[in-house]
């Protein structure tokens, strides 16, 4: 027989002003808890538009939002073409904060392709900096959110390790960059990740020989 529940009150507490929730206690579980619960609260005070603070439709788009991420890569890209290489990292960072902070009502398929378009160019724009370890760590991010129909993520991912010379992961992951790529449309880019895979097993080779 099972015994009966026991309720524990917390110790929470409620700002009069942002109507945040906070509380005392030293548990990590529940501040990350709280911590969720407050930045909802946050996505609906300050995105909801509607009337009455009516929450939209699931599916629609905030415009302006997009608005403002499209004129943050597109500076970056003016500064990239520039050469002003920090400068678009800058602007590339500023819009994946933006995207990554749309509210959760909106598509999770726009905001995946707008992050893995973003990160990718980001690493681009690291890599003309030999900013290899960054690059590689946007491109990672770029392919783990767009696997397919992104040779460009996979190039600038493995070219980042291969430029560390980590070379077997390299090989790892242009290996499995081609499995995605290979029945995709893109069939420039996957002869480009061919060549690639080809440089890659040569460096190897002789890094064996010696």
């Amino acid at each position: 027989m099972e015994g009966p529940d026991t309720f524990v009150q917390l110790p929470l507490a409620i700002d009069p002003n942002t109507k945040a929730i906070s509380s005392s206690s030293s548990s990590g579980a529940l501040e990350a808890e709280l911590a969720a619960l407050n930045s909802l609260h946050r996505s609906f005070v300050v995105d909801l538009e509607g009337p009455m603070g009516v929450p939209p439709p699931p599916v629609p788009v905030n415009p302006k939002r997009s608005a403002q991420i499209t004129k943050l890569k597109e500076t970056g890209n003016a500064s990239f073409k520039k050469g002003a290489y920090p400068d678009a990292v800058r602007m590339y960072g500023l819009a994946i904060d933006m995207a990554a902070k749309r509210p959760l009502w909106e598509p999770a398929g726009l905001v995946r392709e707008e992050l893995s378009q973003l990160y990718n160019n980001r690493a681009q724009a690291f890599m003309a900096q030999q900013m290899w370890p960054e690059a590689a760590l946007d491109a990672f991010c770029s392919t783990e959110l767009k696997k397919v129909a992104n040779t460009k993520g996979w190039y600038r991912r493995t070219t980042a390790l291969k430029e560390q010379g980590r070379l077997d992961e390299a090989l790892d992951v242009i290996k499995e960059a081609i499995d995605f790529e290979s029945a995709g449309p893109d069939k420039e880019g996957v002869e480009t990740l061919a060549k690639l895979l080809n440089e890659i097993e040569t460096a190897l080779e002789k890094k064996t020989a010696a």
